[in-house]
């Protein structure tokens, strides 16, 4: 009974966590509508309308608070979104659009990583992939309700929901979330640390983390060191940061925040935000999928099925790009076709190639470094993030929609054939087990 008691806390403290995953979903959801607003001269609040690439801007600086993060935390996090959301809903110039999408990212940057570390040390080893993969379907929920809302309320008032959701987010967190049991140990504070694991249903591991209570905390140089020099964590940095690479050049960021546009593009007889919704509707259940089957048929799977599903929807989208644009007569008859093949790359990617990297950023780390380098592996793939979002824009008018997705289809293929080749699969694993896994 104890231990389902504590399952059950194990999973209050994670949806907490959602919360503040949510909102980092609806930041990036947020551009859709908005997007759509700003470039219509009858709705825009600015004193100009948006251009294409300004709104690829507005898209991509969200990274730059990513990228100069550091030490992540939970409540800081929160502010940094709430607040940034704010200046969002007061925003009536392109500079402050600007400024608040970089508040909003530093926030981003910081609970993405933490969410990750902090369910890595919560979770008991065999629910830890499922509280793990839920972040991945939290933050789809955010990005839907952001396309459902979007579109029927004010520019500002599309603001004014994230800062409520963002000030629930805090509260929880000062009610229902302590600190986890691997940062009382190495923080000398072994008492505190067993009565967490024993309030948890994790007796069997205590013995496992309060083995490191005699071990100092480390400085960000000494967690830099630990991270090149001991292979399991050298393995682990280049499985994650490929992963994370060709995850953001798989072009998902790009899709999500400029889908409301690229329906547009389409010519389908369908409102482009109806389409919209349809695909964050899909998004949501495909990010359900993830959490049922990660501690059944394994990490490596899903990602294969998942990665090689996605370059070829991405194929079949940007074949219908290139018959349109070409005026075969045949396009016509095809206008169905973005529409499912989109739906169809959200099926893949959340079901697997968006969410497995970030499971593996939460449990292949030593605890020592496991902060430090979740923060570096993220940081990296956000850079590239930053990168692809800001040259989609103009990737669009140059090279036109056919072959940027099929250049987003050759990301995943890629993808497909290096998680056969290097990955491995830690289902099942505890967190030492793994690390022995990396080391051979």
């Amino acid at each position: 009974m104890g231990v389902q008691v504590g399952i059950g806390r194990q999973f209050l403290i994670a949806g907490c966590l959602y919360i503040g995953q949510l909102m980092v979903g609806y930041s990036l959801g947020w551009t859709a509508p908005v997007l759509a607003e700003l470039q219509s001269p009858d709705q825009t609040v600015l004193d100009s309308v948006l251009t294409v690439e300004q709104g690829s801007w507005v898209v991509s600086v969200i990274f730059i608070g990513t990228i100069t993060g550091r030490k992540p935390c939970l409540y800081i996090g929160g502010v940094f979104l709430t607040l940034g959301f704010l200046i969002l809903a007061l925003a009536n110039q392109l500079a402050m659009l600007y400024a608040g999408r970089i508040v909003v990212g530093f926030g981003n940057g910081m609970l993405f990583v933490t969410n990750l570390v902090y369910l890595g040390e919560l979770a008991s080893t065999n629910i830890r992939g499922t509280l793990l993969t839920l972040t991945g379907f939290s933050s789809t929920l955010g990005t839907l309700i952001a396309y459902v809302v979007g579109p029927y309320v004010s520019f500002a008032a599309i603001g004014w929901l994230a800062v409520g959701i963002g000030c629930s987010y805090i509260i929880s967190l000062f009610f229902f979330v302590p600190e986890t049991a691997v940062y009382f140990v190495m923080s000398g504070k072994k008492d505190e640390a067993i009565d967490l694991l024993t309030s948890l249903g994790r007796k069997d591991d205590i013995d496992d983390v309060v083995a490191k209570a005699n071990e100092k905390p480390m400085s960000n140089k000494d967690q830099m060191a630990e991270m090149y020099t001991i292979k399991s964590n050298r393995k682990a940095l280049f499985l994650i940061i490929v992963l994370n690479s060709f995850q953001q050049l798989s072009g998902v960021i790009a899709v999500i925040s400029f889908a409301t546009t690229i329906f547009e593009l389409t010519g389908s007889s369908m409102e482009p935000h109806v389409s919209t919704i349809i695909v964050g509707v899909t998004q949501v259940g495909a990010g359900s999928i993830a959490p049922l089957f990660v501690d059944r048929t394994g990490r490596k799977i899903l990602l294969l099925v998942s990665t090689a599903a996605c370059s070829i929807s991405l194929i079949a989208l940007g074949v219908y790009f290139f018959l349109y644009e070409n005026d075969y007569a045949i396009a016509d008859d095809l206008q169905w076709m973005s529409l499912v093949s989109l739906v169809l790359y959200f099926i893949a990617y959340f079901s697997g190639f968006g969410i497995i990297p970030n499971t593996f950023i939460g449990e292949m780390f030593t605890d020592n470094c496991r902060g430090f380098s979740s923060t570096f592996t993220v940081t990296v793939g956000w850079v590239i993030g930053f990168g692809v979002s800001t040259a989609f824009g103009y990737m669009l008018p140059a090279w036109g929609p056919a072959v940027t997705f099929w250049i987003f289809a050759g990301a995943c293929a890629l993808a497909c054939l290096f998680s056969a080749i290097f990955v491995p699969e830690t289902k099942g694993k505890s967190l030492l087990e793994i690390q022995e896994l990396l080391s051979r």
